[in-house]
């Protein structure tokens, strides 16, 4: 009995010897600094594999940052709350259902007016456009975030009340027209379930991140719409002219990367994005130039946590960099 009491022990400490190997010991206290900031808690056979997804994160991160030191690039990468996720399990938080929903004829176009001059700077949350930034969670629900901030602009535009819209409510309750919950939908025919249905404030229908039963009271609703809006195909300028002179716009982009997933901050711009392989839902609210760079002001739902307190600055006039140009949208109210 004690030989194998002896022989269990010595087990247990080469495992322990051969399982401490396999990580970089220098990153010890950044791990348990990550994970305690970001509150993740793992099962015991689970602790070793994020932990050797989050290394290559952080090799990732430094690689990058590095060259972006030396010019390489224009926006600098991070540990967030995706560190320890693989590319095929973010994927799952992008949207599988963006179909290229503007083909319609029966929507309204946007042109930008020939000979119009617009401003060198939008932006539009200082003006009381844009609520707070709002976080899905573990939720492929980016469309729904999308179509609630589009809507939330074109509101307060009208009446001059900035009301937070419920995501939930479109989750649970817009199956109806072809939305999946968490496993994606259409911004496009969410805002025409709005105009039929009507929306609840996110204060009466709070999100949860999953997917649920509806609940609607329909004396909740607090928003409407008239229709949709949609802006011309792969065209910055068009979407520029939106930005700055309807306000917010919905705009979908192409977001599998894991350089977007790591975004920290500056302008950033993606070689390998599609222009039209989109697959994430954010919200356009204004435009500017860096060192004579210009980008866009987009607004994700990823919490505060990711990039610049929830931002991003995307690449503009870069050839439609990531796509931000091909499928922009805005409703009418």
């Amino acid at each position: 009995m004690k030989l194998l009491l002896l022989l269990a022990c010595v087990m247990v400490s080469v495992w322990a010897e051969v399982s401490n190997s396999m990580f970089d010991s220098s990153l010890d206290e950044g791990w348990k600094s990550w994970k305690s900031f970001h509150q993740k808690q793992y099962e015991k056979n689970d602790e070793n594999d994020r932990r050797k997804i989050w290394e290559k994160s952080m090799k990732f991160v430094t690689k990058h940052n590095l060259e972006h030191s030396i010019g390489k690039h224009t926006f600098t990468v991070g540990m967030n709350q995706f560190g320890d996720m693989t590319m095929k399990e973010f994927a799952q938080l992008l949207n599988k259902f963006n179909k290229k929903e503007t083909g319609n004829s029966t929507y309204k176009g946007f042109t930008a007016q020939a000979n119009t001059e617009l401003p060198s700077f939008v932006d539009w949350r200082p003006k009381g456009y844009v609520t707070h930034v709002k976080d899905q969670g573990q939720c492929g629900s980016c469309w729904a975030f999308s179509t609630t901030g589009v809507l939330e602009g074109q509101v307060f535009k009208k009446t001059g009340k900035l009301i937070s819209l419920s995501e939930q409510y479109l989750m649970d309750c817009s199956r109806e027209v072809g939305n999946h919950g968490c496993n994606g939908g259409y911004k496009v025919q969410s805002l025409l379930f709005i105009k039929e249905k009507g929306i609840s404030s996110e204060q009466s229908y709070p999100y949860t991140a999953k997917d649920g039963e509806c609940k609607v009271n329909r004396n909740d609703n607090v928003a409407t719409c008239k229709g949709v809006r949609i802006i011309q195909k792969n065209s910055e300028t068009d979407l520029a002219a939106a930005v700055a002179t309807v306000g917010p716009i919905s705009v979908s982009i192409d977001a599998e990367h894991r350089s977007f997933m790591l975004y920290k901050s500056g302008i950033f711009y993606e070689p390998r994005c599609s222009s039209d392989q989109l697959d994430h839902e954010v919200l356009a609210v204004g435009y500017g130039t860096e060192n004579q760079k210009p980008y866009w002001i987009v607004k994700n739902s990823w919490g505060t946590s990711w990039g610049m307190e929830g931002y991003v600055h995307m690449s503009k006039d870069m050839d439609n960099n990531c796509g931000i140009a091909t499928d922009a949208i805005y409703p009418e109210v």
